[in-house]
């Protein structure tokens, strides 16, 4: 056993170098051998994060630094998968905030530091990516500051370590133009700077599950940090909730340790230790799993309410079941089921007899990810437009999802901005000059205006602008908001859609469909700038007869589709329409597809 364990989790923006960092932390800490071949970015195992270079998922890992271990822990660093940021700082004695040296203080810092210094956590800050050209690490230095007082750090907190560092690069300094040898400053100074949590291990064994993973061989694998006692292989344990009533009990089949980013089995656990343990196959998140005769559960922090959702039914258009493998609402409940025991930040809940799921979450990213994911998994689906979820105030007011958003511009889009803003209820409330032609522009918005909207910024700053947004509050309720004001070009008939009749229809308006595409009654196949829906038929060839024209036989030139993400293809929808999601597909569709159904239905709709 070592002598001496620090728990610390790094926090920051996205794409401020945490991952990046960890990475050279475990090489020249020594975790790997000379000749091993290591992957970048190790600790974004999942497909989704390799591809997309985002944490998703918070991961601990180990290492070893003068005879003391440090356990890290990875947090996203997107708003969407804040409830597993809210979760590991309990996990943490000590916390490295991230700040890039030319993007400087972000949304996402303030929303992350502000969890950790509610939980008296003192941070090191640690200025990254000093090798840029743009680096302004003496002016982020300074925002960081205010940015301490502005979210009421206390004297201790404010008096916060600094270093300058390049994690891609590999060094840590306590000076701008220091040396730049190696990480070894960033690791003393964790030794320094972090004190160990004075926790009693003679009491029986108690800890707080915090993270959950499902494994093939263990099942259910509990990670969280041992608050007091020991853990030994084959003890009897129980788990008992918030409220302290006992969820369940069974034995400690297995217990693991992080020696790099591998588990490691142990017959002991101590306690300050961050460990994985099977056995139980009940316990959930904020459980405490604890020795029998423990009957006080450990205090959790709270996870902020979900703010959106979607409702997720079978695929009922005509080409369901040609391109996936999971098909039944059976096998859709399981999957949904099982996420919202993994991931805390979504919740799940069935509609009577209806074969219908809502399954709510944090924004569009977080919904979009669970999507791509089953979509991957061979799942066919068909899902409704996003909506936001509402709350009543103890006066009876209709409350509504509030988010702050931060831009980073050139000035000569600002105007389009502030204009597109407005339209979405948007309040500017702030405007800074950032040097060099740039502007950084702050707003409230409402959740329901924002849908989509990131591509809609790209465009009109060609996509030179940057855009983050965090949920802010709850306010007041903004009124009615303008949908989509262009109407749907819908198909007519089932088949394959034909080159000569959407280069005939292409000045109709943007179509979605290109030559040999499967089509059906009722799916959308293109946007017309005008409003109001038009039924058009693509499948209309060219009609051959014996004379040969001037003209006629020149080669069709299609405009090519646009590629749309799922979050963007979600936020076109208007209330009649879903979304056809198949492992090689996505189609826009009606819900009612057939014609005669929709317009019955419209007009009871209208009658209502």
């Amino acid at each position: 056993m070592t002598k001496d364990i620090r728990n610390i989790t790094i926090i920051a923006h996205v794409d401020h170098g945490k991952t990046t960092l960890i990475d050279n932390l475990m090489k020249q800490s020594g975790s790997f051998r000379e000749n091993e071949i290591v992957d970048e970015r190790l600790m974004d195992s999942g497909e989704l994060e390799k591809e997309r270079g985002i944490t998703i998922l918070a991961k601990p890992a180990s290492i070893n630094w003068k005879d003391t271990r440090i356990n890290i822990i990875d947090t996203p660093g997107h708003r969407d998968f804040a409830a597993e940021v809210e979760r590991v700082l309990s996990l943490a004695d000590g916390a490295l905030l991230l700040i890039d040296s030319a993007e400087g203080v972000m949304p996402q810092t303030k929303f992350v530091l502000s969890k950790a210094l509610k939980q008296g956590l003192k941070p090191i800050v640690v200025i990254n990516k000093l090798d840029k050209a743009d680096q302004r690490a003496n002016e982020v230095l300074d925002e960081t500051f205010d940015l301490f007082v502005s979210l009421d750090a206390n004297d201790e907190q404010l008096d916060f370590p600094v270093l300058y560092a390049s994690g891609r690069s590999g060094w840590a300094d306590t000076e701008v133009e220091g040396p730049r040898e190696n990480l070894n400053p960033l690791l003393d100074l964790i030794l320094k700077h972090v004190k160990p949590a004075e926790l009693e291990k003679h009491k029986p064994f108690a800890m707080l599950s915090t993270l959950l993973y499902a494994d093939s061989f263990l099942g259910r694998s509990l990670v969280g940090r041992i608050a007091q006692g020991t853990a030994k292989a084959n003890q009897s344990i129980k788990a008992i909730n918030l409220k302290g009533e006992k969820v369940d009990e069974g034995k400690l089949t297995k217990i693991f340790r992080y020696e790099g980013t591998k588990k490691v089995p142990i017959e002991v656990g101590e306690a300050g230790d961050i460990v994985v343990i099977a056995g139980l196959e009940k316990a959930n998140v904020a459980d405490t799993i604890c020795d029998l005769d423990v009957n006080e559960p450990i205090s959790a922090t709270p996870i902020d309410p979900p703010t959106m959702s979607i409702t997720i039914t079978v695929n009922t258009s005509p080409l369901a079941g040609k391109e996936g493998k999971k098909l039944t609402s059976t096998q859709i409940r399981d999957r949904l089921l099982q996420e919202a025991q993994n991931n805390v930040g979504i919740t799940f809940s069935e509609n009577d007899g209806d074969d219908s799921f809502v399954v709510s979450g944090r924004g569009e990213l977080m919904l979009e990810i669970l999507l791509t994911q089953m979509r991957r998994e061979g799942f066919e689906m068909t899902v409704s437009p996003p909506k936001v979820l509402y709350q009543i105030d103890d006066n009876g007011k209709k409350l509504e999802p509030i988010e702050e958003i931060t831009m980073d511009l050139d000035e000569e889009f600002s105007s389009k901005v502030i204009d597109s803003m407005n339209r979405r209820k948007g309040k500017l409330i702030d405007l800074k000059d950032t040097g060099k032609d740039k502007k950084r522009l702050i707003f409230h918005a409402p959740t329901r205006g924002l849908m989509g909207y990131t591509s809609r910024f790209l465009t009109l700053t060609k996509g030179n602008g940057v855009i983050n947004r965090i949920f802010h509050s709850y306010g007041p309720f903004e009124g009615e908001m303008e949908g989509r004001r262009n109407g749907a070009l819908i198909a007519m008939e089932q088949g394959k859609a034909v080159a000569f009749a959407i280069f005939n229809l292409q000045a109709r308006g943007e179509m979605f469909v290109t030559h040999n595409d499967s089509v059906y009654p009722g799916m959308i196949v293109g946007l017309s700038p005008k409003p109001g829906d038009m039924i058009i038929n693509v499948m209309k060839g060219k009609k051959l007869t014996n004379m040969r024209t001037q003209g006629t036989d020149e080669n069709v030139v299609l405009t090519p589709v646009r590629k749309m993400s799922i979050a963007e293809q979600l936020s076109m929808l208007n209330t009649d329409e879903a979304l056809e999601i198949t492992p090689k597909s996505c189609r826009l569709r009606k819900s009612i597809l057939d014609p005669h159904e929709r317009k019955r239905s419209e007009k009871s709709g209208a009658a209502a």
